[in-house]
Protein backbone atom coordinates (compact mmCIF):
# COMPACT_ATOMS: atom_id res chain seq x y z
CA UNK A 1 0.00 0.00 0.00
CA UNK A 2 2.46 2.41 0.92
CA UNK A 3 4.10 2.28 -3.05
CA UNK A 4 0.86 3.25 -4.28
CA UNK A 5 0.27 6.65 -5.25
CA UNK A 6 -2.01 7.47 -2.22
CA UNK A 7 0.49 5.49 0.13
CA UNK A 8 2.98 8.14 -1.32
CA UNK A 9 0.93 11.34 -0.38
CA UNK A 10 0.03 9.42 3.17
CA UNK A 11 3.27 8.65 3.91
CA UNK A 12 4.76 12.69 3.01
CA UNK A 13 1.81 13.85 4.52
CA UNK A 14 2.74 11.85 7.87
CA UNK A 15 6.76 13.79 7.65
CA UNK A 16 4.83 17.00 7.06
CA UNK A 17 2.89 16.75 10.32
CA UNK A 18 5.97 15.05 12.02
CA UNK A 19 7.96 18.14 10.91
CA UNK A 20 5.31 20.81 11.83
CA UNK A 21 5.58 19.05 15.30
CA UNK A 22 9.01 19.04 15.74
CA UNK A 23 8.61 23.15 15.21
CA UNK A 24 6.18 23.83 17.41
CA UNK A 25 7.88 21.32 19.86
CA UNK A 26 11.81 23.03 19.39
CA UNK A 27 12.03 26.11 18.06
CA UNK A 28 10.74 29.03 20.59
CA UNK A 29 10.19 31.47 17.52
CA UNK A 30 7.74 29.30 16.16
CA UNK A 31 6.02 29.41 19.46
CA UNK A 32 5.69 32.43 19.82
CA UNK A 33 4.05 33.06 16.46
CA UNK A 34 1.81 30.20 17.22
CA UNK A 35 0.15 32.02 20.48
CA UNK A 36 0.30 35.36 18.15
CA UNK A 37 -1.61 33.66 15.76
CA UNK A 38 -3.96 32.24 18.17
CA UNK A 39 -4.59 35.14 19.95
CA UNK A 40 -5.41 36.92 16.69
CA UNK A 41 -7.50 34.66 15.24
CA UNK A 42 -9.69 35.15 18.86
CA UNK A 43 -9.58 38.59 17.71
CA UNK A 44 -11.19 37.73 14.26
CA UNK A 45 -14.57 35.53 16.33
CA UNK A 46 -14.42 38.74 18.51
CA UNK A 47 -14.27 41.22 15.52
CA UNK A 48 -16.55 39.32 13.74
CA UNK A 49 -14.35 39.99 10.86
CA UNK A 50 -14.92 39.46 6.88
CA UNK A 51 -14.50 36.30 4.63
CA UNK A 52 -12.13 38.42 2.56
CA UNK A 53 -10.26 39.77 6.12
CA UNK A 54 -10.17 36.23 7.34
CA UNK A 55 -8.29 34.92 3.82
CA UNK A 56 -5.82 37.53 4.36
CA UNK A 57 -5.25 37.09 7.99
CA UNK A 58 -5.04 33.23 7.42
CA UNK A 59 -2.71 33.92 4.23
CA UNK A 60 -0.44 36.12 6.64
CA UNK A 61 -0.38 33.21 9.67
CA UNK A 62 0.59 30.78 7.09
CA UNK A 63 3.25 32.88 5.80
CA UNK A 64 5.00 34.37 8.52
CA UNK A 65 5.10 30.60 10.17
CA UNK A 66 5.73 29.18 6.64
CA UNK A 67 8.78 31.22 6.15
CA UNK A 68 10.20 31.00 9.89
CA UNK A 69 10.21 27.05 9.17
CA UNK A 70 12.46 27.62 6.29
CA UNK A 71 14.46 29.70 7.87
CA UNK A 72 14.79 27.35 11.24
CA UNK A 73 15.56 24.55 8.36
CA UNK A 74 18.36 26.88 6.32
CA UNK A 75 19.93 27.45 9.92
CA UNK A 76 19.71 24.23 10.80
CA UNK A 77 21.31 23.31 7.31
CA UNK A 78 24.29 25.71 7.51
CA UNK A 79 25.11 24.57 11.15
CA UNK A 80 25.44 21.32 10.00
CA UNK A 81 27.55 21.77 7.18
CA UNK A 82 29.79 24.75 8.83
CA UNK A 83 29.64 24.31 12.51
CA UNK A 84 32.28 26.72 13.11
CA UNK A 85 31.69 30.47 12.71
CA UNK A 86 32.23 31.66 8.92
CA UNK A 87 31.14 34.97 7.72
CA UNK A 88 29.73 33.44 4.70
CA UNK A 89 26.91 30.97 7.06
CA UNK A 90 26.63 33.87 9.01
CA UNK A 91 25.65 35.99 5.90
CA UNK A 92 23.04 32.94 5.09
CA UNK A 93 21.48 32.65 8.33
CA UNK A 94 21.23 36.36 8.04
CA UNK A 95 19.46 36.64 4.59
CA UNK A 96 17.15 33.64 6.09
CA UNK A 97 15.86 35.42 9.11
CA UNK A 98 15.63 39.09 6.79
CA UNK A 99 12.83 36.78 4.97
CA UNK A 100 11.59 36.14 8.02
CA UNK A 101 11.48 39.82 8.66
CA UNK A 102 9.63 41.02 5.31
CA UNK A 103 6.67 38.33 5.87
CA UNK A 104 6.10 39.67 9.73
CA UNK A 105 5.82 42.90 8.50
CA UNK A 106 3.68 42.17 5.77
CA UNK A 107 1.37 40.45 8.25
CA UNK A 108 1.53 42.85 10.89
CA UNK A 109 0.19 45.53 7.92
CA UNK A 110 -2.49 43.37 6.95
CA UNK A 111 -3.12 42.91 11.11
CA UNK A 112 -3.67 47.16 11.11
CA UNK A 113 -5.45 47.46 8.05
CA UNK A 114 -8.12 44.68 9.70
CA UNK A 115 -8.50 45.91 13.05
CA UNK A 116 -7.05 49.03 13.72
CA UNK A 117 -10.80 50.33 12.24
CA UNK A 118 -12.73 47.79 14.27
CA UNK A 119 -11.46 49.69 17.08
Amino acid sequence: MWNSYLGKRLKGFGYAIKGAWMLLKNEPSIQVQSVIAILVTIAGFYFEISAVEWMFQVIAIGLVMSIEGLNTAAEEMADFVHPDFHNKIGYIKDVAAGAVFFAAIAAVVIACIIYLPKL
